[in-house]
Parts: structure tokens; C-alpha cells; sequence
């Protein structure tokens, strides 16, 4: 398999796997799970196969096994014993960790059989909610520490928006109704983080209700056209970059004055940008959700 990342520092496993550098070394010491290799320098370095398996090892100590115990098992039996307890344990963290290797490796394989094994036991939503959205949480703060590059984010979110549209598309046979309420769904100019919004546009049509998915960077004066053509509009967005968190007061002001002035519109919005934004002074017309299940919820 080409661009396959096989070196990592000590300070990329622990970003990778939650467990602390000094955690890693008193394991290689004291147990000998890990054999890095080191520079010149003596600096460690470890390869793909440690990764991997540091990811088994952290899944079997969160399930309840001491680190003792694990270090007494041969090489070959902690990837059996893994599949053990995922089998008959939480699946979600097993799945997690089996996402964050396909994307270091750049491996659609391992994605969509770790996806479809998913499908076994739970739906869609419960995938998305459950496993979907904190590895997401996890992957920025990778990105934030340079763990990865841009295009493992890039690789893992086309993978899960295309799983979205998929099951979007599933549910295009369904006749909306009531087809006189309109859910115009947009993030505003220079917005790229569309996961979020998608998957929102899935739940609003699985319960049968009429979206106009309009995705990214869309501009405020655009939306004026939607006015002439549906009179009961809620219109949702996602503020995650933009506008930031100087500007969000104003740009919900001018929405407001421009969007908002007949009696059937609503701005539903979420995302960290308006996380710190006092409710009490919001416009009449316009709600904040902390999550996208408290607003499904909501509906």
C-alpha cells in the first residue's frame, strides 16, 4: 500500500491514543510492550506495528485489564483477545481506534469494514452519534497538534459525509410533509465543515420533513431568493470557523434584519463559534442548540 505512515515520535502516540508519554515509557520499562527504535540522538521513535498495537493494548486496559496481565500475553494473542471483548464489550472504542488506522494509512478498506461490521448492530444515527462524531472531536485535536496532515482529515471526513448522502439519498423516496414547512440548511461564507449540516439534513428527512440543502460559503444576501418561493422557513447553520467569534454577533444581527422579518422564520445554529454567546440577547427569532441531538429533539 503506498503512503503509508510507518515512524512516529512518542509524542504522536500519545496524541493517537490518549495514553501519556511518561505512561509509554514506564510500560516499555517495566513490561516491555514497546521496542522503539532510537536516532542518534536517542530520541524514540516507533514504527506502525507499535502504534497498532499500543491502540490494542490501551483498548484492553480500558476494558479492565491490568497492564500486568496484558504484558504476560504472547504477541499474538492481544489482537485475539481485543476482538474477544469487542465482541461482547463496548464496540465503540474498538471502532474508533480501527477508523484512526485506516485513516493513517490512507486504507478505504479497513474503513468501510469496520463501517459495515458497525451496521451489524446499530444504525446509522446511533453510528454517527456514537462513534462518528467523537472520533471527529478527536481527529481536530490531532489536526491542532500536527499529529496528522490535512489530507488524513480530509481522507476520514469524504469517507463519513459519503456514508451521509448515501443514506440521504436512501430516503429520497419519501414524500415530505408537511410540505408547507422549508428547513433551508447553509453555513455561512468561507464555512467548509459540512459533516455536521449534512447529517442534520438526514435526520430532518427521515422524519419526513422538506430540506433545501444548500452546503458551504453560502452568502447572507443569496437566502433573499428563498423568501419569494416558501413562506414557512427555518433556516439551520453550523458557525465552526466563521464567522468568528467577534463577528457572530453582528453577522446574527444582519440576518435577522434581512431574513427574519416575516412571521414563519427561525435561524437554528450551532457550533463552538456561538458556544460562548449569551442567549438572553438573542434576537426573538433565533435558537442555539449545543448538540445536533438536542436540536433533532427539539424538532
Amino acid at each position: 500500500m503506498n503512503n503509508i505512515r510507518i515512524n512516529f515520535s512518542i509524542k504522536d502516540l500519545e496524541n493517537l491514543t490518549g495514553i501519556k508519554a511518561h505512561t509509554i515509557r514506564i510500560w516499555e520499562k517495566r513490561y516491555g510492550l514497546l521496542h522503539p527504535n532510537r536516532s542518534d540522538t536517542n530520541i524514540r521513535n516507533y514504527s506502525l506495528a507499535s502504534f497498532q498495537k499500543l491502540l490494542n493494548i490501551s483498548y484492553l486496559n480500558n476494558n479492565g485489564l491490568k497492564i500486568s496481565k496484558i504484558a504476560n500475553l504472547k504477541e499474538e494473542e492481544i489482537p485475539i483477545k481485543v476482538r474477544e471483548i469487542a465482541s461482547r464489550a463496548k464496540v465503540e472504542d474498538h471502532a474508533i481506534n480501527a477508523f484512526k488506522m485506516a485513516m493513517i494509512n490512507f486504507d478505504q478498506a479497513l474503513f468501510y469494514n469496520t463501517y459495515n461490521n458497525l451496521l451489524e448492530t446499530k444504525s446509522f444515527s446511533d453510528i454517527f452519534y456514537s462513534v462518528f462524531l467523537p472520533l471527529l472531536h478527536e481527529v481536530g485535536l490531532l489536526w491542532q497538534t500536527n499529529t496528522i496532515t490535512p489530507a488524513h482529515e480530509h481522507f476520514l471526513s469524504i469517507h463519513i459525509k459519503q456514508k451521509i448522502m448515501l443514506n440521504i439519498e436512501r430516503l429520497q423516496i419519501l414524500e415530505p410533509t408537511p410540505v408547507s414547512k422549508t428547513y433551508v440548511l447553509f453555513l455561512p461564507d468561507n464555512e467548509i465543515h459540512d459533516i455536521g449540516l449534512l447529517f442534520i439534513n438526514y435526520q430532518l428527512r427521515s422524519k419526513g420533513y422538506h430540506t433545501i440543502f444548500l452546503g458551504e460559503s453560502v452568502p447572507m444576501e443569496s437566502l433573499t431568493d428563498l423568501l419569494e418561493f416558501f413562506e414557512e422557513i427555518t433556516f439551520v447553520s453550523f458557525f465552526t470557523v466563521y464567522p468568528s467569534k467577534l463577528d457572530v454577533n453582528d453577522y446574527i444581527q444582519q440576518f435577522n434584519d434581512l431574513l427574519l422579518t416575516k412571521v414563519d422564520t427561525n435561524l437554528l445554529l450551532l457550533g463552538k463559534n456561538i458556544s460562548d454567546l449569551n442567549k438572553s440577547n438573542l434576537p426573538e427569532k433565533v435558537t442555539i442548540y449545543d448538540s445536533i441531538e438536542n436540536l433533532i429533539e427539539d424538532l
